[in-house]
C-alpha cells in the first residue's frame, strides 16, 4: 500500500522520520523472539471503502504485514444484535457460544479465538463505537468473559476515527476499553484519529501494529 501520512510536509514529515528511526533501531530484538507466524486479526466496523477510518485501517494492515504477521480484516456490519436469550443468558453463559451464531458471528468468533493479536477499528458516532461493532462485542463479551475466556491475555490495538467535528474519540475509546476489561484483553495502545491529527496518528497506528506483530509486549520499556 502507498504511504498516506503526508510525509512531505509538516507533522507528516516528522512522523515519517521518527517512524523510520524507531524501526531501524529498536524493533529488531523483538522480531527475533517470534517462534511462529503471528496471526493478526483486524475487526472493522467501517462501512466505507474510503475516508478517514479506511485510511487508518490501511495503516494497521500495512504495519502488521511489514512486521511479518499474517493479517486478516473482518467486517461486522451485517451481524445482528444480541437476542438476550431466556431470562438474560443463553448458551453463551455455559457453552461459550451464541445460539444465533449462524448469521456470521460463529465464523468471526473462531477467527478471534485463533488470532494471536487483535486490532479493533471503528468510526465514532455520538461519542461511541459504530453500532455494528457494538453489536458484535456485546455478543462476544457474553461468550468470552473474564480470565478464563479465549481473549484473556491477548493484546489488542484500539483505534477510532471521528469525522465531522472530530469530537467523541476519547469517549469512544473509553467504551472500547470497558469491553477489554470485561474480556481480560490487554490494551497495547488506544489511538484516536481525526481530520486535524491524522498525519501523525496514522503513523502511530502503523508503528503500533508493526511493533505488536514483531513481538513487543505492552508495558515493556524500550
Amino acid at each position: 500500500m502507498m504511504i498516506t501520512n503526508g510525509a512531505d510536509s509538516g507533522f507528516g514529515k516528522f512522523a515519517a522520520e521518527a517512524r523510520d528511526f524507531l524501526f531501524h533501531t529498536n524493533f529488531a530484538s523483538f522480531a527475533e523472539r517470534k517462534d511462529h507466524f503471528m496471526k493478526y486479526l483486524i475487526i472493522s466496523g467501517n462501512p466505507k471503502k474510503d475516508g478517514l477510518c479506511d485510511s487508518a485501517l490501511k495503516e494497521a494492515v500495512r504495519g502488521a504485514a511489514d512486521g511479518g504477521a499474517d493479517v486478516e480484516v473482518v467486517t461486522v456490519e451485517k451481524l445482528e444484535r444480541c437476542h438476550v436469550c431466556g431470562d438474560g443468558w443463553g448458551v453463551c453463559w455455559d457453552q461459550n457460544r451464541c445460539a444465533f451464531g449462524g448469521d456470521g458471528f460463529d465464523e468471526i468468533h473462531e477467527k478471534v479465538k485463533k488470532a494471536d493479536q487483535l486490532c479493533v477499528i471503528t468510526p465514532v458516532y455520538w461519542w461511541e463505537m459504530a453500532e455494528s461493532v457494538k453489536c458484535f462485542i456485546d455478543r462476544l463479551r457474553r461468550c468470552e468473559f473474564g480470565q478464563n475466556g479465549a481473549l484473556a491475555g491477548k493484546q489488542v490495538l484500539l483505534v477510532d476515527s471521528a469525522g465531522g467535528t472530530g469530537n467523541g474519540g476519547i469517549g469512544c475509546l473509553e467504551q472500547m476499553e470497558r469491553f477489554c476489561k470485561h474480556t481480560a484483553l490487554n490494551v497495547f495502545d488506544a489511538i484516536y484519529v481525526n481530520r486535524w491529527n491524522n498525519d501523525y496518528k496514522k503513523a502511530a497506528i502503523y508503528a503500533a501494529a508493526r511493533a505488536m506483530s514483531e513481538g513487543r509486549k505492552a508495558g515493556e520499556t524500550l
